[in-house]
């Protein structure tokens, strides 16, 4: 089995845990290569000999190159490699050294432990599905594991949402903007924007519009086959469209947006004895008595 080793190079944090996997993969024998981006903070930890038999690889061969890559930082390093590796398939597994990590599947004090099992074959694929975007008549090149979302870009002015479920009209949603959300990304802005949780294999996505004038709107589940266009007439500024919260665009008004499930997946590695229900308890502390700290 061939690994990758990839993560997001503003982190201070990474370096003693890419160094630690380095060191792993060395001891076992383990093919690998590591991003390119990465060798600066790689060539600080390790000897010059040491550093010139390592194998580095620009971030849009790596996926074509493992059999598993290993990223290492937060959830916005996952989304970005995830949007390098859905063409490809490859397996991704998260070592959280962020802050909440939903996506990111272990800790750096697991991160042995889980390494172990990788290495003898105990993990599963869980295949997460992504959204595909087009702006006018233009496809916008970059996917989403999470979420699209569209707003105004610099002013506190509504702006008017007219959205439709493919030839159906919804509704008019005037307030903030409008995130549309993959299961996945059900944990992610839609969430604290007041969204449902929702089971990353279901087969649905959300409609949530952003602080919306009318208080009785909320967000709308639909099937994950529908295309979901949205036509913005006017705005009082540029209409702002982000994927993932990264890959981001500005454009006048009027334009329409079309969204709808890629045909393309993120896989990630999940162990065996976590479920989902058990990541959910953890990172929102679920039965936690915040009084004690128990």
């Amino acid at each position: 089995m061939h690994f990758g080793i990839y993560g997001n190079v503003e982190k201070r944090e990474i370096v003693p845990v890419v160094q630690l996997i380095i060191e792993r993969f060395w001891e076992r024998g383990i093919d690998f290569c590591i991003s390119k981006p990465l060798a600066s903070i790689v060539r600080k930890v390790f000897p010059r000999t040491s550093y010139r038999t390592l194998n580095f690889v620009s971030d849009h061969k790596i996926a074509s190159m493992c059999d598993i890559i290993i990223s290492v930082g937060g959830d916005g390093t996952i989304l970005r490699l995830a949007r390098l590796v859905c063409k490809t398939g490859t397996p991704i597994l998260g070592v959280n050294v962020g802050k909440l990590g939903f996506l990111a599947e272990v800790s750096v004090e697991e991160l042995n432990e889980c390494l172990d099992e990788l290495l003898r074959g105990e993990y599963r694929i869980e295949k997460r599905s992504m959204l595909e975007t087009t702006i006018g008549n233009e496809d916008f090149p970059e996917r989403a594991l999470n979420d699209v979302v569209i707003n105004c870009s610099g002013s506190s002015r509504m702006i008017s949402i007219q959205t439709f479920v493919n030839d159906d009209y919804l509704a008019t949603f005037r307030g903030d903007g409008i995130i549309i959300a993959t299961p996945t990304g059900s944990t992610a802005y839609a969430l604290s924007n007041g969204g449902p949780i929702v089971q990353p294999s279901t087969e649905v996505l959300l409609i949530s519009p952003i602080c919306p004038h009318t208080l009785t709107v909320r967000t709308v589940v639909v099937p994950d086959n529908s295309t979901i266009r949205m036509r913005v007439e006017y705005a009082p500024a540029k209409v702002h469209v982000a994927i993932d919260g990264q890959p981001q665009t500005f454009i006048k008004s009027p334009v329409q947006v079309e969204v709808k499930k890629s045909n393309f997946y993120t896989s990630l590695v999940k162990r065996k004895n976590i479920n989902y229900y058990d990541v959910l308890r953890r990172k929102l502390n679920w039965g936690k008595d915040v009084r004690t700290n128990t």
